[in-house]
């Protein structure tokens, strides 16, 4: 019997409270116990409305942002309370690529400084770091005698193949892409699409991909992590995920998803959520989708369900006291 390879990334019950506002009010937990697995070479899609803590954790896997509670293991290194110092030798293969392309890029400095800067930090020489960025111009689809312009000269497209160019300059593992696609105009996200499609194949990279457009992640991603009001409520497979939706608020997030044949769109059974979510400094008590849940029952109002497996013989977690068979 083989044992399972360990993940390259593995986030265990993390939490991320940020100072209240009001004095004497209590912290706001932007994300309040996430844990999941990203594999070599895997594609993890993180989706949820906005506000739901998907750039946070993010952030908190990169360490732009401290967890306040939980680890973070890569590679079987417990990122999470290192040192900056300790941290270093890790982050060139811990990259992110941000969601708007012009504000992530400094307007100040060339493409080529933009690009160099992570294997300059790392201690390349300036002739080679240089050397790199011109090959990776090539490598995302821009045009290496460009490279001396200013990020004000490109588009919003060019300008995220810059910034996919700068989070690849240090032959990173795995990057963590925040939305990378939600600013552009739709004809262009195909494209970047593409060419994260593409680099993936080429270079065995793994991505934790966060975004809220469901059709974006169907593309792109091998398995889908449903995130609610800094909560994971259900991870799967993203073929039994968009087949068979087992938590309400994923099958409501799927029933929003335009369908491209549309006879199919007019008889599609809608489902509308009520109210709007609610607020993290003040989350409702035991399920903290049961005000706006269509299947609530008392039990959801006072006992937090448990992420776990509700299916045998099958990976997916669902954390719902009454799920939909698959």
């Amino acid at each position: 019997m083989t044992t399972a390879p360990e993940p390259l990334l593995a986030v265990r019950d993390v939490t991320m409270a940020f100072p209240a506002r009001r004095r004497g009010a209590a912290p706001v937990r932007a994300v309040d116990g996430v844990s999941f697995d990203v594999a070599a070479g895997e594609t993890l899609g993180l989706v949820g409305e906005s506000g739901c803590g998907k750039s946070t954790t993010g952030r908190m896997i990169v360490r732009l942002l401290e967890p306040t509670t939980g680890s973070i293991a890569y590679d079987g290194h417990d990122i999470s309370r290192m040192s900056q110092r300790e941290l270093k030798p890790l982050r060139r293969e811990l990259q992110m690529v941000f969601q708007d392309p012009h504000s992530s890029l400094n307007p100040r400095q060339t493409v080529a400084r933009i690009i160099s800067d992570p294997l300059l930090i790392q201690g390349s020489s300036a002739a080679d770091a240089r050397k790199r960025a011109v090959e990776l111009m090539d490598l995302v689809g821009l045009i290496p005698e460009h490279i001396d312009r200013y990020p004000h000269e490109f588009s919003g497209g060019q300008a995220q193949r810059i910034g996919i160019a700068r989070s690849l300059a240090t032959n990173p593992r795995l990057v963590v892409a925040d939305e990378p696609v939600s600013a552009l105009d739709v004809s262009v996200q195909a494209q970047i699409v593409n060419l994260m499609e593409r680099l993936q194949r080429e270079l065995g990279l793994a991505y934790l991909f966060i975004a809220h457009d469901l059709s974006v992640v169907k593309r792109v991603c091998h398995r889908v992590a449903v995130m609610y009001l800094g909560r994971i409520v259900e991870i799967g497979d993203k073929e039994r995920v968009y087949a068979a939706p087992a938590h309400p608020y994923t099958r409501a997030l799927l029933s929003a998803v335009p369908l491209p044949d549309p006879a199919a769109e007019r008889t599609r059974e809608r489902i509308t959520l009520l109210g709007d979510p609610p607020s993290p400094a003040a989350p409702p008590p035991g399920c903290t989708f049961h005000p706006r849940c269509p299947k609530a029952q008392e039990v959801c109002r006072t006992e937090a369900p448990l992420l776990k497996i509700t299916s045998p013989g099958t990976t997916r977690q669902v954390a719902c006291h009454f799920p939909e068979a698959a």
